[in-house]
């Protein structure tokens, strides 16, 4: 990791205050919203990382599922964490898991009813909040330096 944001052989150009500033102030509204986002899971009775995870199952491209493999994939787990969050939203009962039609020795993972309405609540929550962010992150970004 520090090799490729740190390269050596690269010369770096110096960086005025401004771009420091906006960094400080992008990093800052990102977090805003990470904080919202949290608080809205909790509130809905769920943990941040499984609101994750079924935004993943959601918003997974093309299908209504994802493997266990697939979900770990997307929230940069190890394979036996994310069965782990797994059998959490399963027990909590937002989710379910099949095994797969095509291979039987893998697991899919589907919402059920309660977590599709959960979903649906809380992302209507976050389009909101995002929209409401949406200008100030438009400025940030505009603002932004093309090098």
């Amino acid at each position: 990791f520090a090799a490729w944001v740190f390269p050596m052989a690269v010369s770096r150009p110096r960086l005025a205050k401004s771009h420091y500033e906006l960094l400080a102030a992008l990093r800052h509204a990102l977090r805003r919203f990470q904080r919202f986002s949290s608080d809205a899971a909790l509130a809905a009775g769920l943990t941040p990382q499984q609101h994750q995870a079924l935004l993943v199952i959601k918003g997974f491209p093309g299908r209504d599922f994802v493997s266990v493999g697939e979900l770990a994939e997307q929230l940069h787990l190890r394979h036996h964490s994310a069965v782990g969050w797994v059998n959490r939203v399963v027990q909590r009962q937002v989710a379910r898991r099949t095994p797969s039609v095509t291979d039987r020795r893998q697991q899919e993972v589907r919402l059920t009813a309660g977590g599709e309405k959960l979903l649906g609540q809380l992302s209507t929550a976050h389009l909101r909040e995002l929209r409401a962010l949406r200008p100030e992150l438009r400025r940030l970004l505009e603002s932004m330096p093309a090098d």
